[in-house]
């Protein structure tokens, strides 16, 4: 994932500080040159950088310890708002139009991944604005680009207005957007087409489109794995159209993070999604200040939380809850929450938005495998309903039963049957707001040192209102009933 190598160097130089009962100016010096030196290798604009670090040492040294908070704790804070600040503080919708059709152009070079974005932002929009999009192929020029794109809307169930490759793009626009007024689609995606590099014959037709349905957006995709180069790429694109907003892909990859923390500062102009994934659901608003805390190892709980009451039935999640409160989860429960889980994306990123966890050492010895989710539930599915429902009576004998059934050695099923007692344990403490469990996972420390602590302080008064919530919710639609 992004920002791991970022991460790792910053959490290391924050640990040093945190280490010293007194933070001297010497200290303040050499913590400015491990964040200026990890800010450059995570291939972060030079002048970027400078500025950043000139910014944060003054305020660091000028400051005045905050009530509660130890000097590197202050500092680690004023670094937090900085990053924020960097990235420009506060997510930025999606311009809309006053009159449908809202026009989205866009653009970017070859093999950033823009058919695909174009896909996963249509289906953000039906799902979440109830939204009719339709699609325009105006890429004439990419081998198979149009049977791509098609591809791409039979999955999302969208139109796709395509006149083949042998007509002008901008003819294919202009009747495009007829079509599009005439149907009263919501939003008109016009798929464009990239080169390899910036060049004038490119730059010219982008401009005749803009100027032929002057879009309300023109958004700039961007390979975030191509680090500076995605720098120099939004400022060629932004120089010729005045682009209004980018999108960041492949932010899952192995890459070293610079771009989403330089694009703002060089262009001005804001990161409004994410892509980090291969599914059509992997589109993300970007959030300036979850990604700062992301950077700084402390989680992204906001994201976490936001994933999982997407997927999660509230009067199901309910009902679980009090569950795992009780100690009578079952393994049908389990089968049901790990497919509940798996809809929001890979186990690996969503351990990672918990504080503390995205260089933590004990991740390292986690299988992540997503072969193992198939395992389980061969192994569940091979279960009685009685025995689904009582988790307390696996005996040897059914344990053998069970790994003949589900076709896994018997040690797979004594490790799984091992982990949903300890899952079982732990959930119970943590769901009446006693994170001992968790810790003692950890060696009896919380991960993230004082701001996990904190961190899930701040979760568990969280989980207590929402808990508070969802009673009175429940209480109502029972009512209602």
């Amino acid at each position: 994932m992004a920002f791991e190598g970022l991460t790792d160097r910053l959490q290391k130089a924050m640990e040093k500080l945190r280490r010293k009962p007194k933070v001297t100016e010497a200290d303040l010096r050499e913590t400015m040159r491990e964040i200026r030196l990890a800010l450059l290798e995570a291939d972060v604009n030079f002048k970027v950088v400078k500025d950043f670090v000139k910014t944060v040492r003054e305020k660091a040294a000028g400051a005045e310890v905050l009530k509660g908070l130890n000097p590197a704790q202050q500092i680690v804070k004023i670094v937090n708002d900085e990053l924020t600040k960097l990235m420009g503080e506060e997510a930025v919708p999606l311009n809309k139009a006053p009159h449908i059709p809202t026009v989205i152009m866009m653009v970017g070079l070859q093999g950033a991944g823009k058919t695909t974005t174009a896909g996963k932002l249509a289906l953000r929009l039906k799902n979440e604005n109830h939204a009719r999009p339709m699609f325009i192929a105006a890429d004439v020029y990419r081998p198979a680009a149009i049977t791509q794109l098609q591809q791409v809307a039979d999955q999302i169930d969208v139109p796709v207005f395509e006149k083949g490759t042998d007509v002008d793009p901008v003819e294919i626009v202009r009747e495009g957007m007829e079509v599009a007024q005439k149907n009263h689609n919501d939003y008109v995606i016009i798929d464009t087409a990239g080169r390899l590099q910036i060049d004038e014959q490119l730059m010219d037709e982008l401009a005749n489109i803009k100027e032929l349905v002057n879009p309300n957006e023109i958004l700039l995709v961007i390979d975030s794995m191509t680090g500076q180069n995605a720098v120099n790429t939004a400022q060629g694109f932004d120089d010729k159209l005045n682009i209004t907003g980018v999108i960041l892909t492949k932010l899952d990859g192995d890459t070293r993070g610079g771009a989403a923390m330089s694009i703002r500062a060089v262009t001005g102009k804001p990161i409004k999604f994410v892509g980090e994934g291969e599914k059509m659901e992997d589109l993300d608003v970007f959030h300036p200040d979850r990604m700062a805390s992301r950077i700084l190892g402390m989680g992204d709980m906001m994201t976490l939380i936001e994933k999982a009451q997407k997927n999660f039935d509230e009067e199901q999640a309910q009902e679980t809850m009090d569950k795992m409160r009780e100690n009578t989860f079952d393994y049908n429960d389990f089968l049901a929450q790990m497919d509940q889980v798996t809809k929001m994306g890979p186990l690996e990123n969503i351990i990672k938005m918990m504080p503390g966890m995205a260089n933590n050492p004990a991740l390292k010895n986690l299988n992540l495998d997503p072969k193992q989710f198939a395992h389980i539930r061969a192994i569940v599915l091979s279960m009685t309903p009685e025995e689904r429902e009582n988790p307390d009576i696996m005996n040897p004998s059914r344990r053998r039963r069970l790994a003949a059934g589900a076709g896994r050695p018997i040690v797979e099923v004594n490790r799984m049957i091992k982990q949903f007692n300890q899952m079982r344990k732990m959930m119970k403490q943590v769901t009446n707001g006693n994170f001992n469990g968790m810790q003692n996972m950890f060696g009896g420390q919380m991960p993230g040192g004082k701001m996990g602590q904190m961190a899930m302080n701040r979760m568990a008064r969280k989980m207590k209102k929402d808990k508070q919530k969802r009673i009175k919710k429940l209480r109502k639609l029972r009512k209602k009933k």
